[in-house]
């Protein structure tokens, strides 16, 4: 029997915002990302841990704007809900969704088969 799981993770991460609408200077936020699988069994569980802490691993105290995954994109809240899900489908897991949570008030969720 399948089951959905989730896993929260905090991170801290910069950022700023350039394109000719939206702009802000540089700053940071205590983010946290949020994951669902579904997973075929419980021992599955350690590949999806491990899935998305090497996630927050390539963004925990970084500069949003610098990483290659974001090139050409503004660090906001969707596209990098958008980038967690796509490198959990890459870790060969059957990621439902994902949320990032920017603020208190603020969050983002992409959920699989769901194009931008």
């Amino acid at each position: 029997m399948a089951f959905t799981l989730s896993l929260r993770r905090p991170f801290v991460a910069d950022h700023f915002h350039d394109l000719p609408d939206f702009q802000e200077d540089r700053h940071g936020h205590n983010w946290e990302v949020e994951a669902a699988v579904e997973l075929a069994q419980e021992a599955d569980e350690p590949a999806f841990a491990e899935a998305l802490d090497a996630w927050v691993r390539g963004v925990d105290y970084r500069l949003l704007n610098e990483l290659p995954a974001l090139a050409g994109r503004n660090p906001t809240a969707e596209a990098l809900a958008e980038w967690a899900l796509r490198e959990l489908q890459a870790s060969a897991l059957r990621a439902q969704w994902v949320r990032i949570r920017e603020k208190a008030n603020y969050w983002a969720l992409c959920r699989a088969g769901v194009g931008r």
